[in-house]
């Protein structure tokens, strides 16, 4: 059971404008046959911060408030949920409304920085969120080989949308070989965002989590997990060279390609137990003896 940290915080109000994921549709297959199916929403969701436009997110909508509760958090544009008053979502006007109790110093200043990150399209890291990355402090946590085994085996069984309609990607905050929250959204940042909100609506610790993707591991991924004060990211797809490089520097560890019993440890290898290490393929194991001799 997910950790909560006790404090008297004053949570926001909040709409419940979540909507469905897909919708169904007729395609041609390739052999000129209609064929029925799903696809996965993309709906455009405009944040007010104050009555001032921040930015647009496309999203399935699933989750809106979550989502720009988490997206909040990650840029570090508010910092505490106790000054957030209300987010209001309105589908209608495709807009998502944050009011705040005092409003937010030096916003303009915080809009005024701000990085190009390679999201899905391109992401957009406002602030001095990268000044910040040295104040990050994870815990040194040990993971086993088999505990990954096992939780792949669990996160395996869902990304529910992506079997049904596709396009979209999948993020789960684990912990051990368990999932506790799972989200999926047209973009793996966007579900990152939508975890964040709902931990710190909960007040839920990072520090002994996992954090599982199915996109790749970017600067972005790595820095957002990390202020999360998740020290475990895990993802079926690959890393980039400044994922990595920024995963040594916080101390993130980085496994990618893990899907079945494979794995790549780009950053950390030294805090994994491989208690679980398969046989090798007949060929590879054939290779290395002959390199021996």
């Amino acid at each position: 059971m997910a950790q909560t940290e006790s404090n008297s915080a004053i949570y926001p109000q909040m709409t419940d404008a979540g909507l469905e994921a897909a919708s169904p549709v007729t395609a041609i297959d390739e052999f000129g046959q209609p064929r029925e199916g799903h696809i996965a929403a993309e709906r455009a969701l405009t944040v007010y911060l104050d009555k001032k436009e921040i930015v647009t997110l496309m999203t399935l909508g699933t989750q809106p408030e979550l989502l720009v509760l988490g997206w909040l958090r990650n840029q570090r544009l508010v910092p505490d949920i106790s000054h957030i008053k209300a987010i209001q979502v309105d589908w209608e006007t495709e807009s998502a409304v944050i009011t705040t109790y005092n409003g937010v110093e030096d916003l303009d200043v915080k809009l005024g920085r701000r990085t190009v990150t390679t999201g899905c399209g391109q992401g957009t890291v406002f602030g001095g969120l990268m000044d910040d990355l040295d104040k990050i402090n994870l815990p040194n946590v040990r993971t086993s080989q088999a505990t990954l085994y096992r939780l792949l085996k669990t996160l395996s069984e869902h990304n529910e949308i992506y079997k049904r309609a596709g396009a979209v990607h999948g993020c789960a905050l684990c912990q051990d070989q368990h999932m506790l929250h799972f989200v999926e959204d047209v973009g793996r940042h966007n579900a990152v965002d939508a975890i964040a909100g709902q931990m710190w609506l909960n007040g839920t610790h990072g520090h002994d989590k996992l954090f599982y993707t199915t996109g790749r591991l970017t600067s972005e991924m790595v820095i957002k997990v990390a202020q999360m004060g998740i020290p475990v990211l895990l993802s079926r797809s690959g890393a980039t060279e400044m994922g990595r490089a920024l995963a040594e520097k916080i101390g993130v560890t980085l496994i990618a390609r893990a899907k079945g019993r494979h794995f790549l440890v780009y950053n950390g290898a030294d805090r994994i137990d491989f208690d679980a290490v398969p046989e090798k393929p007949r060929a590879a194991a054939s290779s290395t003896e002959h390199q021996r001799t």
